[in-house]
């Protein structure tokens, strides 16, 4: 509940409205009940005006929030709840919301976990597990039971590394509190790593005049050495390193890694008669330190050309810039369109005027807007193409009639291939039957790209960061069928999925099969999030070459044919 005299925002009021549609799934409710606060979270959350200001007249105004609802607003603007949401956590334990994000435990089966087996905790359900209780129930068996105990395990393992989004939000968070002498942020986060552990800091400045500001204390620092601090924030690890100006690009270097890649330039700086560390080149005969301000003039003293931090996993790029031949990596910049977005016709948040206006503001040719196929029927579809030859009239970024087809578990497609050929643009993806063997999951994409109509795999491993494994799949013929069809395989930039992982990127790269990033966007803030994108294509080595959607509009129509 909201304390006293907060203001309640819109994103209060969507989060209370999307928890009582969960809750009611746990409970058993019927579909309307729950795809009401469904549809009522999504419409304020969409809302450019504060609902909190309505009234209930004001509020059945907006489709999708009935009179009920309408109240319940007016509820939560004045309490932070509502009387109905309260009186149904106390009927359904709030723990067994949580179990939600266990993979394999949906609504319908926490709802039989919790009837049959008693269960409400993470706990509960890992003691139903090694007990063999759940493999016991009706429709369940050995493979579902398997399914949640890897579920289990992932959940344990998700707070020991952050996605970029949570490390973003620390950082965010930490930023009044770090040396005000000027720091970079280091570590896995700058060379580009999906998740991140403990982020790392060079500061520039004196850790004793740091640890003596006001306020700093209590905020979780913790000393470690002369030149070190370990801040707490949002129970994340923030490691301090404090250098001086002159040392400061040694630092850095030394404090993003890879260790590989820092085994692989002390070797190179051995063979010069240097000896490499934070503190910069030190003469191996003689010990006389070279210090340097910048990580630029370090690969200047060896005689090689500036690494980019997402290249530094020790991957052959020392190599390369000993030679002068590091590949020109893609920029945000050259990206000229999103291959991956959602509306409200099927799971998205957005119209397609949002999706044009998004496109505007960020200066791009086109988006193309790929509903899924599971939510969406051919006629629905077809009436969605000529909406978007009217939205297109008025912008200059344009919309392009696609769809993320479903690839079913027996390997059919979502769509008819007389539909398919209609489209603009076409993404293949699986959403069900993770569970089944490698071998048979891996044929069902195999089919999907000798479809002529597919022209990309979408978040080919299906995973969600610290919630969902990657299913099984085996990438390396994934990759090489490509090759062979022609078919790009999507980068998605989600936070929540960054899939493909760089080093299949890395692979396919050098197979000569195309990658398009998407930001799989429901909510207009979400395009933002192509970032991300570039990011994990410039860790598997891309240029603007290897991504579709550097091309122009006519160029990516002209690829598509």
């Amino acid at each position: 509940m909201e304390s006293p005299g907060k203001q309640v925002t819109n994103r209060d009021v969507t989060e209370r409205l999307a928890f009582m549609s969960r809750l009611l799934e746990v409970a058993g409710s019927d579909r309307y009940r729950i795809g009401a606060y469904e549809r009522a979270a999504r419409q304020v959350e969409r809302l450019p005006l504060p609902v909190a200001g309505l009234d209930e007249e004001e509020l059945t105004r907006v489709p999708g929030i009935g009179v009920k609802i309408a109240g319940q607003i007016r509820e939560i603007a004045a309490t932070g709840s509502f009387r109905e949401l309260n009186d149904l956590q106390t009927a359904v334990p709030g723990s067994l919301v949580e179990l939600l994000d266990v993979a394999g435990v949906g609504p319908r089966t926490l709802r039989v976990l919790w009837k049959r087996l008693g269960v409400r905790t993470v706990e509960d359900l890992a003691q139903a597990v090694e007990g063999h209780r759940i493999r016991a129930l009706p429709g369940f068996g050995v493979k579902k039971e398997e399914m949640i105990k890897r579920g289990i395990r992932q959940l344990r393992r998700k707070s020991d590394r952050m996605t970029r989004q949570q490390a973003e939000a620390v950082l965010a968070s930490a930023r009044a509190l770090l040396p005000r002498g000027g720091y970079a942020v280091a570590g896995s986060y700058r060379r580009g790593s999906s998740t991140v552990g403990r982020i790392e800091i060079v500061a520039i400045g004196d850790r004793s005049t740091f640890l003596h500001r006001p306020g700093t204390a209590a905020d979780g620092v913790a000393g470690e050495s002369a030149e070190e601090t370990v801040l707490f924030v949002n129970d994340a690890e923030l490691n301090i390193r404090f250098t001086d100006p002159e040392r400061c690009g040694t630092a850095l270097l030394c404090a993003t890694g890879s260790r590989g890649f820092l085994d692989r330039l002390g070797a190179v700086a051995q063979k010069q008669g240097y000896r490499l560390d934070r503190n910069g080149l030190a003469d191996s005969a003689t010990g006389k330190l070279q210090t340097f301000e910048s990580e630029e003039e370090v690969f200047a003293f060896l005689g090689m050309a500036t690494i980019p931090p997402e290249l530094r996993e020790n991957r052959g790029e020392v190599e390369l810039a000993l030679q002068h031949a590091l590949p020109d990596l893609v920029d945000l910049h050259e990206i000229r369109g999103d291959l991956h977005a959602h509306t409200t016709s099927s799971d998205g948040r957005q119209s397609l005027e949002d999706v044009a206006e998004a496109g505007d503001a960020r200066g791009y040719e086109y988006i193309a807007v790929t509903d899924h196929s599971s939510r969406m029927s051919p006629d629905a579809l077809a009436k969605q193409r000529v909406e978007i030859e009217r939205v297109n009239r008025r912008h200059v970024c344009q919309l392009l009639a696609g769809s993320e087809v479903e690839i079913k578990s027996d390997g059919k497609l979502g769509y008819s291939n007389k539909v398919l050929a209609d489209l603009d643009l076409v993404i293949a993806s699986v959403h069900t039957g993770f569970s089944q063997d490698q071998d048979t999951l891996t044929r069902r994409v195999l089919t999907a790209m000798e479809n002529d109509h597919v022209d990309i795999i979408g978040h080919p491993t299906g995973r969600l960061l610290g919630r969902r494994p990657p299913y099984a799949i085996d990438l390396v013929r994934v990759v090489a069928h490509a090759a062979e069809t022609g078919t790009a395989l999507e980068i998605n930039a989600s936070p929540h999925r960054l899939d493909l992982e760089d080093i299949y990127i890395w692979h396919a790269k050098k197979k000569g099969v195309k990658l398009a990033a998407g930001t799989d966007a429901h909510r207009i803030g979400e395009f933002s999030n192509m970032r991300y994108g570039v990011m994990l294509a410039r860790r598997g080595w891309c240029t603007a070459s290897d991504i579709i959607n550097t091309l122009s509009l006519s160029g990516l129509l002209e690829w598509r044919s």
